[in-house]
């Protein structure tokens, strides 16, 4: 057997089986979303390499696979020389990783496609139904519904209906535009539209299934973090409070929504950062500390 296949099999485990399971049970990763959405970027992107780098080192001799492991670890490409000597064997097998590889990219590429036509629809019709309001930097909706939401990329803008603005105090909508702001500024539908392709791709993994509902809510937490650093807990609170049954379009933000309740919970329940980083940090050591003495042996032992 290769044994250099170990180092991406184990990864490919710990990233797509392991580390998903650990963050749904993780009090820390609402706590802190930042350092969550870290996590689940990191697990993504090990995932695909590991999985990548898997079907290659099976086509690969075991007296060569070595090399591919040493390449991706040192971050060295092969040389021109290298490249002239390669057999069959090893472009097949680099062509392999590539395609998958491909996969999960071309995926998000499609997500990325398929909401910018979305968000620019429905820009379309705000230009038509909507007025835009200078004083608050919105475009304003008549709808007595109170509703707060973004459209994030290219078409980006905040848009508010007349319900909430009548609804909302001043303080209140301050702190849901704020939030909404956080996410044209974070640009976190690109995120989102990684989940969503990972979802699609790799349907039944763990890595997908859970990041698909863990991420677009840490990223409604990382949002109103960032809010709070100009407004005040009881007026984000209340405001996702009034907002909670609002509706908004597919691929926007919306500062109500499902989540608002959970949200609105974690708002007004404080909470000391330090030891939650803490605790998130030892916690992703440990597993992936699994690991790193099978990869250690096996790019040792050629």
């Amino acid at each position: 057997m290769n044994h250099h296949v170990l180092p991406p099999l184990g990864l490919a485990l710990i990233t797509g089986l392991v580390i998903p399971w650990m963050l749904l049970r993780a009090r820390w990763a609402q706590q802190v979303p930042r350092l969550g959405l870290a996590v689940w970027i990191m697990c993504g992107s090990v995932f695909a390499l590991a999985t990548a780098i898997l079907p290659a080192q099976l086509l690969l001799p075991a007296e060569t696979s070595h090399r591919l492991i040493d390449a991706v670890l040192t971050l060295s490409p092969p040389s021109p020389r290298r490249l002239a000597d390669g057999t069959a064997r090893e472009f097949l097998a680099a062509a392999t990783a590539l395609a998958v590889l491909a996969l999960p990219g071309t995926g998000f590429v499609r997500e990325l496609v398929r909401a910018r036509r979305a968000r620019s629809r429905h820009a379309e019709l705000l230009r038509l139904v909507g007025r835009y309001d200078a004083e608050l930097g919105v475009t304003v909706l008549d709808d007595a519904r109170p509703a707060v939401y973004c459209l994030p990329g290219r078409s980006r803008r905040v848009v508010i209906s007349s319900g909430a603005a009548d609804v909302l105090t001043e303080q209140e909508l301050a702190a849901a535009l704020a939030h909404e702001r956080a996410h044209i500024a974070g640009r976190h539908h690109l995120l989102l539209a990684a989940a969503g392709a990972y979802s699609t791709v790799f349907r039944r993994l763990p890595l997908a299934r859970i990041g698909g509902q863990a991420v677009p809510l840490l990223l409604e937490m990382a949002a109103d973090d960032r809010a709070l650093r100009g407004c005040s807990r009881d007026a984000l609170a209340t405001a996702l409070y009034a907002l909670a049954a609002g509706h908004a379009p597919r691929r926007a933000f919306a500062a109500g929504g499902p989540s608002a309740a959970v949200r609105m919970r974690r708002i007004l329940t404080p909470h000391r950062v330090g030891h939650a980083v803490l605790r998130g940090l030892l916690a992703v050591t440990a597993a992936m500390s699994v690991i790193v003495p099978t990869v250690v042996a096996c790019c040792w032992t050629s």
